[in-house]
């Protein structure tokens, strides 16, 4: 007589590996062989990889299950066209392009309508499904767990593998759960969540984990909020970032143009909603936080983790016990050219930037938008917005956004990367501080010698009119998500 052996209690991260393991690769599974479903590529860290197939004499295993986007290195000038970008920048474009019509690759290159940034695009077509693996040369591939998908990135080899395989050899995470319960206070946004989670757990604080959000904050968020929530697990070292799918997810996909539709639609949803942690299953960390205890936060140093809310001042290192964090406080202060002590609302600013996959979709341009009718960017600031898709910049335009950001004084540029890493035109001189909506405030990130100070899209239309960092709730607006 068979036995019916109930298997244990599985959490959604566990869930999305055991369905997409081909075979494991040693005796506890720890390592397994991953099937991918879906990888996103741009100009600059898939190159190598084409030329490993290249040589090698292997094609591409499923082209059709790989997009292609122009957005690292690309000018977002207006008027942009070819012949203004760096020769260097051009033959990246081009040999990206080379590749993409050798392997049978769709790409969306610089001139494309769809053009954007690759984890802008790739949810506002449809193509990021729950249940789906998704691996991409973009370490902020960790945005897709917004659809209770498994993203991730990817190294050169890695790519080229995946590609002529469309598998990957995977190494299983650990599993942590943060809840954050409750509503977000007025002019408290997702952004402001997940720096105050990397501020509370460390910038290796999820190093090993694949982390899953969940509690009342997390379900009541947009899908655009849980992307940026996701995007930016990658600066707390986590390497996987999921959400279970539910209603607002379903609700996103049903007028994507590439999602599935009518019957496959309807057999998509039956298996979705199986797509969650089960009761009891079992979490090697869990955090727990108030959303009614976070404030408007911003970045003061020169990691992701040196944060705080936008009342407080800068630390001082010398109140540090732990001896590596008194080191690395005491070199972030000096670079960011700061004093122990200082309000953070006194710093002023000479850049603000609004742009990147973290917060460059339409709503983030709304809560921008919300804080500057009506008001004009600071004489000494120089203020920049960068939408995160050419879907994105003509939503904003039909929806009248884009005529408030350019008679504020912003500039209203075309898609791409832009300010986020310096690889192109847009970038700030050594020293120049910046206010930013980014992921990264690493010292050089945005050019050499720069500042960056990380915040909300609001946060950043607040400093840009105010010439200074400043709490948005001081200006009567930033609503929560």
């Amino acid at each position: 007589m068979a036995v019916c052996v109930e298997s244990a209690p599985r959490t959604l991260y566990d869930k999305l590996v055991d369905a997409h393991t081909v075979r494991s690769l040693d005796d506890e599974a720890r390592e397994v062989l991953l099937y991918v479903d879906r990888t996103v590529l741009n100009e600059y860290t898939s190159p190598q990889a084409f030329t490993g197939l290249r040589e090698a004499g292997r094609p591409v295993a499923r082209p059709e299950a790989a997009l292609a986007v122009v957005d690292h290195v690309n000018s977002t000038e207006p008027g942009r066209a070819e012949d203004r970008n760096a020769a260097s920048r051009d033959i990246q474009m081009s040999y990206f392009a080379r590749n993409c019509a050798e392997f049978g690759i769709e790409l969306f290159d610089l001139f494309h309508r769809q053009q954007g940034i690759e984890h802008v695009v790739m949810p506002e077509l449809g193509l990021v499904l729950p249940g789906m693996v998704i691996a991409a040369g973009d370490s902020h591939t960790t945005t897709y767990g917004a659809f209770g998908a498994l993203g991730f990135g990817i190294g050169t080899s890695d790519i080229e593998h995946m590609l002529a395989t469309q598998t990957l050899v995977y190494r299983r995470l650990r599993n942590m759960k943060i809840e954050v319960t409750g509503g977000l206070p007025l002019g408290v946004t997702a952004k402001d969540l997940i720096m105050a989670v990397i501020s509370k757990i460390g910038a290796s604080g999820a190093n090993g984990f694949a982390i899953e959000f969940a509690g009342s904050t997390i379900e009541a968020m947009s899908m655009e909020g849980r992307m940026t929530v996701c995007n930016m697990a990658v600066e707390c070292g986590a390497r996987g970032a999921v959400i279970a799918p539910d209603e607002t997810v379903f609700a996103y996909l049903s007028d994507k143009p590439r999602a599935p539709k009518d019957a496959k639609l309807s057999a998509a949803l039956k298996h979705w909603m199986s797509l969650k942690s089960d009761p009891g299953a079992g979490f090697d960390k869990t955090v727990h936080l108030e959303a009614r205890e976070i404030a408007p936060m911003v970045t003061w140093g020169t990691s992701p983790d040196q944060a705080g809310p936008i009342t407080d001042t800068i630390p001082d290192p010398e109140r540090e016990v732990d001896p590596v964090r008194q080191r690395d406080y005491r070199k972030a202060i000096d670079y960011m050219g700061l004093a122990p002590g200082l309000p953070l609302a006194d710093i002023r600013i000479d850049r603000a930037f609004i742009g990147s996959c973290t917060n460059a979709r339409i709503e983030d341009l709304r809560a921008a938008a919300t804080i500057l009718k009506g008001r004009t960017v600071a004489t000494h600031v120089k203020a920049l917005v960068v939408p995160g898709s050419s879907e994105v910049r003509r939503q904003a335009e039909r929806e009248g956004i884009a005529r408030i950001f350019t008679e504020a004084g912003f500039e209203w540029r075309q898609s791409g990367c832009s300010m986020c890493l310096a690889m192109n035109d847009d970038v700030a001189a050594a020293g120049e501080r910046c206010a930013s909506s980014t992921n990264r405030n690493f010292e050089g990130r945005q050019g050499a010698g720069a500042r960056t100070h990380l915040m909300s899209p609001a946060m950043v239309a607040a400093a840009a009119v105010t010439g200074h960092l400043c709490d948005v709730r001081t200006l009567g607006g930033g609503d929560a998500d």
